[in-house]
C-alpha cells in the first residue's frame, strides 16, 4: 500500500499549471487585486465544502470520496483551458475547490487507517512524511514537463489539458485501493447522521484545548504560506525579464525557463524535508518542540524577505522562497501527526479536514488583502512590488508566536 499511497502523491501532483498560474492569471489581464478574490473564492467553497465533505468520507466510503474529488479536479482543468473572462475562472475555481475538499484530510485519514491495521501507529511522521516526498518529486517531474509545455505552446492555457491525463490515471489507481481503507462507513446513512457526526467532530475541535491551538497554528502557518508561495511566480518573472539570456525568447518562453528551473529545486528540497521531518522532530526532544522551533525560524524569514524584495534583491529573495518550502515542509507532517493524536478512527478525516477548514479560512481572508496591498505599492512606487507581501506575514507569524504554546492536552 505505501506503494500506492506513494503513486497517489505522485500523480495528484502532476499540476502543471501550478508554477504558472498567476502567470496565466496576469496573462489574462487580471490584477493582483482580481487574483486575490479568485484565490479567496476558491477558498471560501473549499471553507463551506470541507467539513461536510469529511464528515461524508467518515460515513460512506474515503475511497468514493477520493474519485468524486478527482472527477471535479478534471472538470476544474478543462474549464480553465476553455476560459476567457474572468467569471469562467470563478466556474473553473469552483470545481477545483470541491477536488480540493473531498480530497484534503480524507486520504491522510486512510493512511492512518492502514497505519492501524498494520499495528504501525508509532511511525506515523514517518510514514506520512515518505508519502508527501513522492508527491514533492511528482512536483519536480511535473515542473520540468511543464516548462517544457510551455516552451512548446508558448500558452500557459495548455497545460491545464495536460494535467487532465495523470489525474485519469489517478482514478485508476483507487481502485485497486483495499475496501477496509473505507473506515468504518454507514452505508445506511442519512443526512441527520452526517450533521450528528459533523456536530460532534466541530464540538471536539473547539472544546479540546489543544485542537483549538493546532487550529490556530494551521492557520497562522499554512494559510498564510498558502496565500503567500504563489507570490513567488511573478518575483521569477521580474528577475527573468531583467536578465540578459534568452532575450530573443518570448516573455511567456524565457518565464518557463526560470520557472522551472527553481520550482524543480523547491520541490526537491521540500521531498528531502518532507521525509526527513521526523528526524528533526527527534533531534528537537518531540513534535510539539519542533514545531515550535520552526514557528521561530520562519518568522526570521518573513524578516529577511522584506529588504530583500522592498531593494529588489531577487536571487536572495527566491533563495529565500525556496527556504519557506523547506521549513513548511518540515513543519507539516509534525501538524498532521499532531492532529490525529486527537482524533477517533470515525473522526479521522472530518478532524483533518476540520484542519484543512481553517487553514482555508485564513488563506480566504489574507489573500484579497495581500493582492491589494501589491497592487498599491505598484502603483505608489513604494519600494519593489512584493515586499509588502513578506511584511504582512511577519506580523502573522509574529502574533502566532507570540501565545503560549500548551505542551498538554
Amino acid at each position: 500500500m505505501l506503494a500506492r499511497f506513494s503513486l497517489y502523491g505522485f500523480l495528484k501532483n502532476q499540476r502543471y499549471f501550478e508554477p504558472f498560474i498567476i502567470l496565466f492569471f496576469l496573462d489574462r489581464g487580471l490584477s493582483f487585486t482580481q487574483i486575490g478574490f479568485l484565490i479567496a473564492f476558491r477558498e471560501l467553497v473549499i471553507n463551506i465544502m470541507e467539513i461536510p465533505s469529511g464528515a461524508v468520507a467518515d460515513l460512506f466510503g474515503r475511497r468514493r470520496s477520493m474519485i468524486l474529488s478527482f472527477v471535479s479536479y478534471i472538470t476544474s482543468f478543462a474549464v480553465f483551458g476553455f476560459s476567457q473572462d474572468y467569471w469562467h475562472m470563478f466556474i473553473a475555481m469552483f470545481f477545483f475547490a470541491i477536488g480540493e475538499a473531498f480530497r484534503t484530510g480524507t486520504h491522510k485519514a486512510m493512511i492512518f487507517t492502514w497505519l492501524r491495521i498494520q499495528e504501525r501507529t508509532d511511525e506515523k511522521t514517518r510514514v506520512y512524511g515518505y508519502t508527501r516526498s513522492w508527491s514533492m518529486i511528482g512536483s519536480a517531474v511535473s515542473v520540468v514537463l511543464a516548462a517544457v509545455f510551455v516552451l512548446w505552446t508558448n500558452n500557459f492555457a495548455y497545460v491545464f489539458f495536460f494535467a487532465i491525463v495523470p489525474y485519469l490515471a489517478g482514478l485508476v489507481n483507487f481502485l485497486g485501493y483495499p475496501k477496509e481503507l473505507e473506515g468504518q462507513p454507514e452505508g445506511g446513512a442519512d443526512v441527520r447522521s452526517v450533521l450528528r457526526h459533523l456536530w460532534q467532530c466541530l464540538r471536539d475541535s473547539l472544546c479540546v484545548r489543544h485542537l483549538r491551538r493546532l487550529l490556530v497554528e494551521s492557520m497562522g502557518f499554512e494559510g498564510v504560506y498558502k496565500a503567500v508561495e504563489d507570490y513567488l511566480q511573478p518575483v521569477i518573472k521580474s528577475l527573468a525579464l531583467m536578465l540578459p539570456v534568452f532575450v530573443l525568447m518570448s516573455d511567456t518562453r524565457r518565464s518557463a525557463i526560470l520557472v522551472g528551473a527553481v520550482y524543480v529545486i523547491i520541490y526537491l528540497v521540500s521531498a528531502y524535508a518532507s521525509r526527513n521531518a521526523h528526524r528533526l522532530s527527534s533531534f528537537a526532544g518531540g513534535e510539539e518542540k519542533g514545531s515550535r522551533l520552526l514557528w521561530k525560524v520562519v518568522f526570521i524569514l518573513y524578516l529577511a524577505l522584506i529588504p530583500l524584495l522592498y531593494f529588489q534583491y531577487y536571487y536572495a529573495a527566491i533563495a529565500g522562497f525556496i527556504i519557506l518550502s523547506l521549513i513548511q515542509n518540515f513543519w507539516r507532517p509534525m501538524l498532521i501527526s499532531r492532529f490525529d493524536a486527537f482524533a477517533t478512527e470515525t473522526q479521522g478525516a472530518t478532524v483533518l479536514s476540520i484542519e484543512s477548514q481553517a487553514k482555508s479560512v485564513s488563506t480566504m481572508i489574507i489573500a484579497p488583502i495581500l493582492g491589494a496591498t501589491v497592487d498599491f505599492v505598484r502603483t505608489g512606487g513604494i519600494g519593489g512590488d512584493f515586499w509588502s507581501v513578506a511584511a504582512i506575514a511577519a506580523v502573522i507569524t509574529l502574533v502566532v508566536l507570540a501565545t503560549p504554546l500548551k505542551q498538554k492536552k
